[in-house]
């Protein structure tokens, strides 16, 4: 269940029994042919799935991430890494404050990583506090997946080609991963390099495929809520 669907007096009664939430943090960022908001849709659809199942609580989401790299692609929408790092401070400190004790962030966007060593001195601040970070697409499960069909994971393609993230037609054939000179580019390189934005590989894969990919997440999900 969302904040979205609650007022504060149902968040109250909702402490008074558990003290657990889920925060989704994405990017609103190019990612070719799919929605310029994969990385927030794909999160919250797991974060929706396992409220459903265990009861927890999904607070609203943050759309923007940190993406400079892709800032050339029309639609992407860039946070400064310090501005990320303290809008999620100021995320936590808020549930933190009103009696929430144990915290899932689900993230959907590699560019967001920097946030979690705010969060490693931010838990030595608030002692009582229990964190847990998840980044669905590193799960060994996924990895496990991916190597049983011969599919290489990659930015824009198969792997983020869920239903609910498609919002054009999707090319047929795969594409080839482009050199890339740097690990840090500007955003007109960046642009110049990788075209459409897919890092290359085939642009979808089976649904099958994916629906297996969505319920080993869940079950890291289930598992990660469990605080243990």
């Amino acid at each position: 269940m969302r904040f979205e669907d609650l007022n504060w007096m149902a968040i109250q009664s909702y402490l008074e029994k558990d003290d657990r939430v889920m925060i989704v943090l994405g990017a609103t960022e190019q990612h070719a042919y799919l929605s310029l908001l994969t990385d927030i849709k794909i999160p919250l659809a797991m974060a929706d799935a396992a409220s459903q199942q265990s009861g927890v609580l999904v607070a609203p989401p943050l759309n923007f991430g940190s993406s400079p790299y892709f800032l050339a692609y029309p639609g992407t929408i860039s946070f400064r890494l310090s501005t990320l790092i303290s809008a999620v401070e100021d995320m936590v400190r808020s549930l933190y404050s009103q009696g929430f004790r144990r915290i899932l962030v689900l993230n959907g966007h590699g560019g967001n990583v920097g946030v979690r060593a705010r969060l490693d001195e931010l838990i030595n601040e608030l002692t009582d506090l229990k964190l847990n970070w998840y980044s669905w697409w590193e799960s060994h499960g996924v990895e496990a997946i991916a190597l049983k069909n011969e599919l290489k994971p990659g930015h824009a393609n198969w792997l983020e080609a869920f239903v609910f993230t498609q919002v054009a037609e999707m090319p047929d054939s795969p594409k080839a991963p482009p050199y890339v000179p740097s690990a840090i580019m500007g955003a007109k390189e960046t642009r110049e390099i990788y075209g459409d934005g897919s890092f290359g590989g085939s642009y979808q894969a089976d649904t099958a495929i994916m629906s297996e990919i969505f319920s080993v997440t869940m079950g890291d999900i289930l598992e990660m809520l469990k605080f243990e």
